[in-house]
């Protein structure tokens, strides 16, 4: 029992010694946090419009020119950092937006519209049971939420209200749910842990769509008047936070800040301000990279003076979050597991959440092997064996695997069946028999 304890603290010793024995680093990547980056502009410049993250590209759809609502649809691709006109949204008005089973929900007023990119077609689906504007969409666990926004059909004229309704678009029907604490429009929000946060003003309302049920976080440290949006990292290349993005304007001041909000510690944080003031930009993120697309800015010859000019903008800025390439690949490993085979060769399979530019596995303290996928280990002699499987990403991170011992344990040969020796035996005799008897016989004549 002593002498298998010691093997395996030293199996162990040298499974982590493996990780000196690795493939050539590539060369860093150069990464700013909390930094802006100016990308090529929209073809169309225009504010109010709603962004959405498809398939590795982004598509800027619907806002206001300066002659009025738009149904425009642009695919954005950072690849290329340009940018293609898409058949345009059917009805110009405002909405909010979702993606599902990469296709886009734009739901506002009295429809309910569906974008697909691969066949660049729109299909209409049963509009939302309370018609309102100035709202978000936000995905859970196969529903979409449409809370708030402004209702033009409540007393004077219209006001921000509180309903909470579902769609599910599998089977294309609504449903009520519990409405918000207090009642607000052209918020911002953002899911975490199947949680929808509802951020505007010095309000951050947060609805847990398990309980069906509403509580209160921690307010922003500015007030944020409205038309805000946000976005969320996912946790895969930054540590998964809110990024509010606020573009105010009245008479006296502006304000185009970032603000950064962390759901696990309930805080928030200031992130660098938006290079080009404006306010009703559109906000995306692909790849746990923000980006702030379009927006309009208002200027008055006088203090009070209802006569404004805007100016619309076609700008696209990206933001790099905190933490941006830091968190390491995760790496699951499914096979071998810690048990006995009793066959030489042993599958080596695991997964990666995200992609990485490097792959390897280490067995029995010997150099690391390269692979790309998944493999076998083969020939393996009885005894007790180790192997790790270790990862790199693009920001030179490195995940690593559990580390699983397993036992090659190949049966014996079994016996020579006693019947067959038996047989062979009395056969032997035999031929012996006939063979001294013709000798005999042999010398007789």
């Amino acid at each position: 029992m002593r002498k298998r304890v010691a093997l395996l603290l030293v199996l162990v010793f040298l499974t982590a010694s493996c990780i000196i024995v690795s493939e050539p680093a590539f060369s860093q990547t150069q990464i700013v946090e909390n930094s802006w980056e100016r990308k090529y502009p929209m073809q169309q410049a225009r504010s109010r419009l709603r962004a959405a993250a498809v398939n590795g590209k982004i598509y800027a759809i619907g806002g206001a020119t300066l002659t009025g609502a738009v149904g425009t649809n642009e695919e954005y691709d950072p690849e290329t950092d340009r940018w293609t006109y898409k058949t345009p949204k059917p009805t110009p008005r405002g909405f909010g937006i979702a993606v599902y089973k990469n296709k886009i929900y734009c739901i506002g007023y009295d429809v309910t519209e569906v974008y697909d990119p691969i066949t660049d077609k729109w299909e209409n689906r049963t509009p939302m049971p309370t018609p309102r504007h100035s709202l978000d969409a936000n995905v859970v666990d196969g529903k979409i939420y449409l809370i708030g926004g402004y209702d033009p059909s409540l007393p004077y004229g219209g006001a921000a209200t509180n309903i909470n309704e579902v769609y599910d678009p599998e089977t294309d029907t609504w449903s009520t749910k519990a409405p918000m604490l207090a009642a607000v429009k052209d918020y911002a929000s953002a899911v975490v842990s199947d949680k929808i946060y509802i951020i505007v003003g010095n309000l951050n309302q947060i609805y847990d769509t398990k309980t069906d049920s509403w509580s209160y976080g921690a307010p922003a440290p500015s007030t944020m008047l409205s038309g805000v949006r946000a976005g969320v990292t996912s946790g895969v290349d930054a540590p998964v936070r809110i990024y509010v993005f606020v573009g105010m304007q009245n008479f006296f001041w502006d304000f185009y800040l970032v603000r950064v909000y962390d759901p696990e510690t309930d805080s928030w944080k200031i992130g660098a301000d938006i290079p080009t003031g404006r306010r009703d930009f559109g906000v995306a993120v692909l790849d746990d990279l923000f980006y702030v697309i379009g927006g309009v800015t208002s200027s008055w010859s006088l203090p009070f003076d209802p006569i404004s000019t805007d100016t619309k903008y076609a700008t696209n800025e990206r933001y790099t979050p905190f933490g941006y390439g830091t968190i390491p690949p995760v790496v699951d490993l499914m096979s071998p597991q810690n048990q006995t085979y009793n066959v030489t060769n042993v599958t080596l399979t695991f997964t990666v959440n995200k992609a990485v530019s490097w792959m390897g596995y280490c067995l029995d303290r010997q150099e690391n092997v390269t692979v790309t996928g998944n493999t076998t280990l083969v020939e393996l002699p009885n005894g007790l064996h180790n192997v790790t499987v270790f990862v790199r990403d693009r920001f030179e991170n490195y995940g690593v695997s559990e580390t699983a011992f397993f036992t090659i344990e190949l049966p014996p040969p079994e016996p020579f069946p006693t019947a067959l020796v038996t047989a062979a035996s009395v056969a032997t005799v035999i031929v012996v028999g006939v063979g001294l008897l013709f000798y005999f016989k042999k010398r007789k004549h």
